[in-house]
């Protein structure tokens, strides 16, 4: 086995590729800014909810190999009579809804692209579960690290379905490269300062390319006569 080509097992830590300098490069330069943000952000949590400051998540990272993400918390945990919790919007307050839409929440996870875990630029982490519902596609989303900001992210995020997130996000992997991470990078800074747009070209050549790579894999099938 070449040592390039080396895989850690049981991390998601792949050989060290340019992307991977890259995500090392940009995490160190940011590194000064986000301790400061990340200050700012648990003072901001603790007044408006208390401890705990974050919490944890267990998503599938590349290869669909398990790792912790790790957010500062922008939800009460208000429940309903029945004892499930309260929709998304009414556990939240004002100020913790900005924390989530600058996306400082997500700050923490900076310390999961140096680990490995993540990189700058892909798909978000989801839970195994969650991938598993998709099948292949969802196999098909892990053959890359999940990322700090994606393709998804700056096409419409929290305005698109999942299966357009999805489609979105099979794109990306299908095209990944160097200069699509750094023009997403741009795009998430504007994406911040001006809000969530859904790009509607994007988004419909995204669809197209996601029904193709369905109908590729259903062709793959065996069927029972053969």
């Amino acid at each position: 086995m070449q040592v390039s080509n080396l895989v850690v097992e049981g991390t998601n830590r792949g050989p060290l590729t340019a992307k991977r300098l890259v995500d090392i490069l940009s995490a160190c330069l940011l590194l000064p800014v986000v301790l400061s943000l990340s200050a700012v952000t648990a003072a901001i949590v603790y007044v408006c909810l208390g401890r705990p400051l974050v919490f944890r998540q267990q998503r599938a990272g590349r290869d669909m190999r398990t790792f912790d993400v790790i957010k500062f918390r922008t939800m009460t945990d208000v429940r309903d009579e029945d004892g499930e919790l309260l929709p998304d919007e009414q556990r939240q307050t004002a100020v913790t809804a900005m924390l989530r839409r600058l996306r400082l929440d997500e700050l923490p996870q900076l310390l999961c692209v140096l680990r490995g875990d993540m990189s700058m630029v892909g798909p978000r982490p989801l839970p195994r579960d969650t991938l598993m519902r998709f099948g292949e596609i969802g196999e098909l989303r892990c053959k890359v690290s999940p990322g700090v900001t994606g393709w998804a992210q700056v096409n419409g995020n929290t305005r698109l379905s999942d299966e357009e997130k999805i489609a979105l996000d099979i794109w990306y992997v299908d095209r990944k490269n160097l200069a699509l991470d750094f023009s997403i990078l741009g795009m998430t800074v504007a994406t911040i300062l001006r809000g969530e747009r859904v790009d509607v070209r994007n988004l419909q050549r995204a669809l197209l390319h996601l029904r193709q790579r369905r109908a590729l894999l259903t062709d793959r099938i065996p069927t029972h006569g053969d």
